[in-house]
């Protein structure tokens, strides 16, 4: 269980898994003979070992970009562009989840043994497939339970507004008996852990980099083969986009009997949990984050008013500072600190300023720009205990609140249980997988309040 690094995956055994080799030959998939596809040795069902010495640099495999799978290269691509205005949504994902409908319950679809190795779909275990009752439970806190819920009202609403209206226009190639919300749900699920963005041209000229930020990111594509890759932080392997291909580099020396792994970006477990259904070993992943939710912040900094004027200036002040931030926004910490340090730097500044000097910033349509780099260090682990007094208070006080989301859920309690081997051979993948979540984020908020106490 410890050594977990992995989105479940269950395939049909060796048959499914000698059926899509066949495939990836004939679709003129290049495996490099060091490199074999196995059951066995890796750390989930599937995964890929080096036969031999692998030095960095290496292509492991190649793949066409006629083998993707994806909204362009569907059997129903031309309908799909025909129609994309009718198709667009905030996710993006509709043409690709349109074309994953149709193609997995297709018995003459091209990409069947590849689509094979994930017999029903069924083996995904995101949170978003556990009951709410189980996530409030072993998730309180982690942010996770929310991101869900916000998932699933957006998934609905996807498939009854966009989805269901499009298959009922189209019945010759769709069934909604058959192309189900749970289906739907299932291969959103499916796309979360499995597919693969193609990175923005960035050989635009400088003076265009405001629209290259507005411009929409790539839809997403499911690239077989890239997929049966397991994932840690200190990967040895990553994908690149050609013109004309897609080739697996090793990035290390990989030594004969090791696993390759590939990475999915630098990601805290609670991103993984949600997105791809698996955690790392919290000591393992150096990319694990806290968040400090800004409502925290807000109460911190409302602890002792007490007269309405006072909480009137306040909230006018707040209400700027919402503004500057995200919708639900947080400030989020990593091992070594603050990693959004600019946004809690002006928040600390915007709420600890006095009316006239508010009026000011104000007049002025905001402040000059500091040095982002003293900004950085003064909020990195090493600086935070220089911080001023009011500011370390503010954090702190935010810190303590956090905490408190996660209900009965101690620091003391889950470290024991850390530390038992026998009560964690006991606990089910999922108590496992909240426990690293939980786990690594409080460890961080301790961290935190050790480094802004007075």
């Amino acid at each position: 269980m410890a050594s977990e690094a992995k989105r479940p995956k269950v395939g049909g055994g060796s048959e499914r898994l000698q059926d899509f080799l066949l495939w990836c030959d004939r679709v003129g998939l290049v495996l490099n003979n060091k490199v074999c596809v196995s059951t066995e040795g890796t750390v989930a069902d599937y995964g890929m070992l080096a036969k031999e010495n692998i030095e960095k640099g290496e292509v492991l495999f190649t793949i066409p970009r006629s083998a993707l799978l994806h909204q362009e290269t569907t059997k129903v691509s031309a309908l799909l562009s025909k129609e994309r205005l009718s198709l667009e949504s905030s996710s993006g994902w509709v043409p690709l989840l349109l074309a994953l409908l149709y193609e997995s319950t297709s018995s003459q679809s091209h990409w069947k043994p590849y689509l094979s190795l994930w017999p029903d779909f069924k083996a995904l275990d995101h949170p978003m497939f556990w009951s709410e009752e189980e996530r409030d439970r072993l998730l309180k806190g982690t942010g996770i339970p929310e991101a869900v819920a916000r998932d699933l009202s957006n998934i609905q609403a996807e498939y009854r507004d966009i989805v269901l209206p499009f298959m009922i226009r189209h019945p010759e190639l769709w069934n909604p008996s058959t192309h189900t919300l749970e289906l739907y749900t299932q291969l959103v699920a499916f796309v979360m852990a499995y597919s693969f963005q193609e990175p923005q041209d960035d050989d635009d000229d400088e003076d265009d980099e405001e629209e290259q930020e507005r411009k929409a990111p790539n839809p997403p594509m499911m690239v077989p083969m890239a997929d049966m890759l397991n994932h840690v932080s200190d990967h040895n392997a990553n994908l690149e986009f050609g013109p004309d291909s897609l080739k697996m580099v090793s990035v290390q020396d990989i030594g004969k009997g090791e696993e390759v792994f590939n990475t999915y970006g630098q990601m805290a477990n609670w991103q993984l949990l949600h997105m791809y259904g698996f955690t790392e070993p919290y000591l393992h992943n150096s990319h694990d984050t806290a968040d400090i939710p800004l409502s925290c912040l807000y109460k911190a900094a409302t602890r002792d008013i007490i007269s309405e004027s006072e909480r009137q200036l306040f909230n006018e002040r707040f209400e700027v500072l919402s503004q500057m931030m995200q919708e639900g926004g947080a400030f989020v910490f990593g091992k070594h600190g603050c990693l959004t340090e600019s946004e809690l730097h002006s928040a600390l500044k915007l709420l600890s300023m006095s009316q006239d000097e508010f009026s000011e910033f104000k007049d002025n349509e905001g402040w000059e720009e500091e040095d982002e780099d003293a900004i950085s260090q003064a909020f990195s682990n090493e600086g935070l205990p220089d911080l001023k007094a009011s500011w370390k208070a503010l954090i702190h006080e935010a810190v303590r609140l956090t905490l408190g989301s996660y209900g009965d859920s101690e620091l003391e309690s889950d470290r024991l249980l850390m530390e038992d081997k026998v009560a964690l051979k006991g606990l089910t993948s999922r108590q496992w997988r909240a426990l690293q979540v939980r786990f690594g984020q409080k460890r961080i908020l301790h961290k935190l309040l050790e480094l802004t106490k007075s």
